[in-house]
């Protein structure tokens, strides 16, 4: 810096070159689309889970509905083998081995779960995303 006529050169505070901020970068999005990282599942449903029911400690009344993502399971424990059934057999890969039921829920859709237990009968709805 050059001296000035009122004394020697003092280096300016701020003095810095200053630029524009770049504008903030916003996916390219084709309207009606979902941005990339919002999830496709409602917030309320568990995802590809397991999903036990021990039916000697749940109040099964309590419990009328789901919502699993494809490939989840509900486990019912404590039940008979044939006791339970569904409405959407197309959706559902059922199995069966020492009280224990597993519901594999193949694809998307809502599945109707009736469990007798007890001497009452009680229906699950199961929301599969």
């Amino acid at each position: 810096m050059a001296p000035t006529p009122s004394g020697p050169a003092r280096p300016t505070v701020g003095a810095l070159p200053t630029r524009a901020a770049p504008p903030p970068s916003t996916p390219d999005r084709t309207p009606g689309t979902r941005p990339p990282s919002a999830s496709p599942r409602p917030s309320a449903c568990l995802g590809p889970v397991r999903y036990d029911l021990v039916l000697a400690d749940t109040e099964l009344a309590l419990v009328t509905s789901l919502c699993l993502g494809v490939g989840g399971v509900l486990r019912l424990q404590g039940i008979g083998p044939g006791e339970v059934t569904v409405d959407r057999e197309d959706l559902v890969d059922q199995n069966y081995e020492a009280g224990v039921v597993d519901l594999r829920f193949l694809r998307a859709g809502t599945v109707g779960v009736t469990i007798p237990y007890d001497g009452r009968t009680y229906l699950v709805t199961v929301v599969v995303v």
